[in-house]
């Protein structure tokens, strides 16, 4: 199986939302832009976000077995994905490569 690296891009908040919607949080998230992880055999590395590998998984577990080309062309590489995690109010984007 290959290792998949994957890199937290951006955040987005939408503060609109979370005045509207959300009940206040203290802290909602420990991720920060540019940090990374590795994936061993398809497995949820060590400290990533549960809730964001929950968005991810799938395509993790398919690139570490080789597979790729994701709907058809929609990567530059093929061996690649751009996932959001679930949160609705501040998601974030994590680039998804297969390093190996």
């Amino acid at each position: 199986m290959r290792k998949v690296r994957i890199t937290a891009l951006r955040q987005t908040v939408y503060p609109d939302l979370m005045e509207k919607y959300e009940n206040p949080i203290e802290h909602a998230c420990d991720v920060r832009e540019g940090q990374q992880w590795i994936s061993i055999d398809g497995k949820c590395p060590e400290g990533m976000c549960l809730s964001a590998w929950q968005s991810m998984q799938s395509f993790v577990e398919s690139l570490a077995m080789g597979e790729g080309n994701f709907f058809d062309g929609w990567m530059k590489d093929p061996m690649s994905a751009m996932i959001s995690c679930n949160d609705g109010f501040r998601p974030f984007s994590f680039y998804i490569e297969v390093i190996d």
